[in-house]
């Protein structure tokens, strides 16, 4: 069970001046637990401590990183369950998918564990004219300084992990704001965090309001800002001044099932519908629009009917609920809405089921208009859109018509083809005989167009915390 009340981190030290902030069981609706929240002075005072800590941080050696990340895997594998009830409750994700993400923030520590200590940079051959015989160039990778997180609600643990692991590996000292409705997992790891001998000022996590985390956002003391969340991230991009930015805001990811999916059909319609509505589709590469080659079309329509009707939806902590409740009732009315609309336009609802406050079951709608909401936009909800193709290229310009670009997933069986969409999908990653809701932690990972810039992935991050210093010596 979850604590009464806990506190946030200020420089690595647990602070509890209050408890201001409500965090509610997600199925319940009811208070589960009380956190610190934190304002403007505490911002601002985690913001200098970081400043502060900037180059012990740095001086930090690359071993003692290593063994600061490697006893965050050895307590969270000996928390895992207590991890996954905590990410059950405060974001309402079935106790099997928390499992899931718990396994993957033990995942993103250790590979930021032992990519701490294989930091490396290069040597330069300089002679390349006379007047530059003698010379010779290398170049070492530095860290960038402070850096600034905020973080949302969807993946508490992992996309928390995202961040915090690779600045731990890079040597950078960091301010974290995690999303208000889901603190929980961000203040456990900075709990174990306060276990380890990190310089004092390394690390500071901070519930607070929007307003408050503007400091974030625009002080200059911070060189890097990492923001995964809503389309919200360009504003803070155009705030942000001459710091470094990086943004994963989102998508409406595509998925085309080939005349040859490669694959038998009841494993592409089981990959599908996890990739549709896993966490009731509270995921920036959720399966949205799917596209059925004419050929397979009427097989997969039934396949896929047949099995979202059967998922069942209702408390999380249930192990055999596959949809839990979606973050709060607004956002489940606006994915009803959008659904609602599309029919209206001419979509067919195939698959569908009454709301029940912030319970959306399941939906899927076939031939949905491509002006609408809920063909353009993000849904981040338990819905998906079907429709046939006849053409690959055709299909392919059918995917790409989207303002989003994060990733699209492509069942062929054809090589040629597989080759051709990674060629032509203005996308930031291309899964062939997967859903695109498909991620390993070590991949590069982050979209184009609207759906952000720069990439993740530890190592990826990591390249982004730091900077490539070079020194000349002249023999």
């Amino acid at each position: 069970m979850l604590k009464k009340s806990y506190p946030y981190y200020l420089a690595n030290k647990p602070v509890a001046p209050n408890t201001d902030l409500d965090v509610l069981d997600k199925y319940t609706g009811k208070r589960a637990t009380r956190v610190a929240f934190a304002d403007n002075a505490t911002v601002r005072k985690a913001i200098v401590a970081a400043d502060k800590a900037r180059g012990a941080m740095a001086s930090f050696a690359p071993d003692q990183r290593r063994d600061v990340l490697e006893h965050c895997v050895e307590q969270f594998t000996q928390r895992q369950e207590e991890l996954a009830l905590a990410l059950c409750i405060e974001a309402g994700k079935p106790i099997k998918d928390a499992r899931g993400e718990v396994t993957r923030l033990i995942d993103t520590f250790r590979i930021a564990a032992s990519e701490a200590t294989r930091i490396d940079g290069e040597v330069l051959n300089l002679e390349i004219s006379e007047r530059t015989r003698g010379y010779r160039g290398m170049v070492k990778r530095v860290p960038i300084g402070p850096c600034a997180f905020i973080t949302p609600f969807n993946f508490p643990l992992n996309l928390v992990a995202h961040k915090v692991a690779p600045a731990i590996a890079a040597g950078c000292p960091f301010v974290l704001k995690p999303a208000a409705k889901t603190p929980i997992g961000a203040l456990i790891i900075g709990e174990v965090l306060a276990q380890t001998d990190l310089p004092d000022g390394a690390f500071s996590i901070l519930p607070c309001s929007n307003d408050d985390a503007g400091l974030l956002v625009e002080d200059e003391r911070i060189r890097l800002l990492s923001f995964t969340g809503g389309l919200v991230g360009w504003e803070l991009k155009a705030r942000a001044g001459r710091k470094k930015v990086v943004l994963e805001l989102g998508g409406n990811a595509a998925c085309i099932v080939d005349e040859d999916p490669g694959a038998d059909l009841d494993h592409v319609v089981e990959r599908l519908v996890s990739g549709a509505y896993y966490q009731s589709g509270q995921s920036c590469i959720s399966v949205q629009r799917i596209y059925a080659h004419a050929a397979i079309y009427s097989k997969l329509r039934k396949k896929l009917m047949t099995a979202v009707s059967r998922l069942r939806i209702g408390d999380p902590q249930d192990e055999d609920v596959f949809i839990g409740p979606m973050i709060d009732e607004d956002a489940a009315r606006r994915v009803e809405r959008w659904i609602t609309a599309a029919v209206k336009d001419g979509a067919t609802q195939l698959v569908s089921g009454k709301r029940h406050k912030h319970l959306l079951p399941a939906a899927l709608l076939e031939n949905v208009p491509r002006g609408s909401d809920l063909y353009r936009k993000e849904a981040f909800g338990p819905v998906a859109c079907l429709e046939s193709f006849d053409d690959y290229e055709r299909v392919l310009a059918r995917v790409n018509d989207s303002d989003f670009g994060l990733q699209a997933g492509v069942f062929t069986g054809r090589l040629d083809h597989a080759l051709r969409a990674w060629d032509a999908l203005d996308v930031g990653g291309v899964i062939v005989g997967d859903a695109p809701s498909f991620r390993v932690d070590n991949m590069p990972y982050g979209g184009v167009r609207q759906s952000g810039l720069g990439r993740e992935g530890v190592r990826y991050a990591i390249e982004d915390m730091t900077e490539p210093r070079l020194l000349v010596i002249r023999g």
